[in-house]
């Protein structure tokens, strides 16, 4: 596939930082920024191809709500039945611009529908034996979580599964503190400067709103998930399954 430009949204000094969004100029690197500011992104990836492959049912559907541009379903394609629908669900056309441009570049002969929507005033989810919720519940504004979630699980089939990968809160401030440390460590070695990762950090302060693990945990045990289980843990990142 073409190689994606580097991320360089924050390098200059800005007057003000306006709040984070997915905009042309986002989607332009988002694939180098989220690879760069996400831990074990990659990993993660393949580890949720690795659970799809044992949850999706042929004549179903596999949601991705938030999915930006298309990685995930990228990654899927291949080992997946093909009798599967993928339908990807994002409230940024240009993301969803990247999406097609990638799965032009891979020949894709699956059925997919990508809808522009906001999934903050909940989500029409039909016949699906996997939702992925990658990065994106995150910036669901928490009074909307509980619905959204709801919506997923009405949505599934019986055996169907979340996947759920979220940045998190420790349960305790002094390792919430450490956390964050650690993590703005990680994007210091990946090459940001102290700029770019303050300038993000404001950035993104009103916009993405992490639970503690527990939390997000809770909520999924509250819509009626019956297995929940964390399969990723990296500081302030975790990754969750949910089946109903």
């Amino acid at each position: 596939m073409s190689k994606t430009p580097p991320d360089q949204v924050y390098r200059e000094q800005r007057d003000a930082v306006s709040d984070f969004r997915f905009d042309k100029t986002v989607a332009t690197v988002f694939d180098d920024m989220v690879s760069r500011s996400v831990p074990f992104y990659g990993e993660m990836q393949r580890m949720v191809v690795e659970m799809s492959a044992d949850f999706a049912q042929p004549g179903t559907s596999i949601y991705d709500l938030g999915c930006s541009s298309g990685t995930t379903f990228a990654a899927l394609n291949p080992v997946i039945d093909p009798s599967v629908r993928f339908v990807g669900i994002d409230n940024s056309p240009d993301m969803l611009d990247k999406a097609r441009e990638k799965f032009a570049e891979l020949k894709f002969t699956r059925e997919v529908e990508l809808r522009v929507e906001d999934i903050n005033v909940g989500c029409r989810i039909e016949n699906a034996s996997i939702v992925n919720l990658i990065l994106t519940l995150q910036f669901i504004r928490p009074l909307r979580r509980e619905r959204l979630i709801h919506d997923v699980y009405e949505g599934l089939k019986p055996r169907g599964a979340l996947i759920l990968i979220e940045k998190v809160l420790g349960e305790d401030s002094l390792f919430n503190r450490l956390f964050i440390d650690y993590y703005y460590e990680m994007k210091r070695r990946h090459g940001y400067s102290e700029m770019e990762i303050s300038q993000k950090r404001e950035a993104l302060e009103n916009v993405l709103i992490p639970y503690k693990l527990l939390e997000n945990r809770e909520l999924l045990l509250a819509a009626g998930f019956s297995s929940v289980d964390v399969f990723f843990k990296w500081y302030n990142f975790c990754g969750i399954i949910a089946v109903k």
